[in-house]
């Protein structure tokens, strides 16, 4: 198979390559003939940006990104402001007892940030975040695939998924410290046997 062979059969590379390199993310619901042919080619794509240095990874979710295990500092900063951003969304969901996996179908829009900024208020004046802060976030959420602007406000993409594990398993983490600490009093706070006992 020749180079240009290859080539033919990528017609979207370069505008991947930008997506992926801008520190996008490519959706399947956003952008479905872009999803379509990397899906197709998807060997070819890794390997091809593998020779160039990059890690593509997909997710089965329906999202592809360029993992970068060291971030610089500047999308470290997005990340972890775009981390607190969904976890208060997440929050603000769990209270009203929707499921997190469907956070896809959330309609998310203006009013409801300001709700949102009114309950975690504390944590994210903290951070400096004001609700113009949080309309800010959630358009550069937009401008990295994590959501799809919409003419009435927001959808959460796929690519949400990311930071929903991190959280699912920072709660895990927590539970087990939790359960740990739990038996640790349990065994601490349990009578001792004595020997008057042990003789019975």
């Amino acid at each position: 198979m020749t180079t240009a062979f290859i080539l033919e059969s990528m017609p979207s590379l370069a505008e991947l390559f930008r997506l992926f390199l801008s520190g996008k993310h490519l959706n399947r619901i956003a952008e479905p003939a872009l999803w379509a042919e990397l899906e197709k080619q998807e060997e070819v794509y890794r390997s091809l940006f593998a020779a160039l240095g990059y890690e593509l990874r997909l997710d089965a979710r329906g999202f592809a990104w360029f993992h970068a295990p060291q971030a610089n500092s500047l999308i470290g900063k997005t990340s972890r402001q775009l981390a607190l951003l969904f976890m208060v969304i997440f929050d603000a969901q769990a209270n009203l007892g929707k499921p997190l996996l469907r956070f896809g179908d959330w309609r998310i829009d203006r009013d409801w940030l300001d709700e949102v900024h009114k309950q975690q208020h504390e944590v994210l004046d903290a951070e400096g975040i004001s609700p113009d802060g949080l309309v800010d976030l959630i358009n550069r959420a937009a401008s990295l695939g994590f959501a799809l602007s919409e003419p009435n406000g927001w959808r959460l993409l796929p690519a949400v998924s990311r930071y929903l594990d991190h959280f699912e398993a920072l709660a895990a983490a927590a539970q087990v410290v939790g359960d740990e600490g739990e038996e640790s009093m349990e065994s601490d706070l349990a009578p001792e046997e004595t020997d008057d006992e042990e003789s019975r």
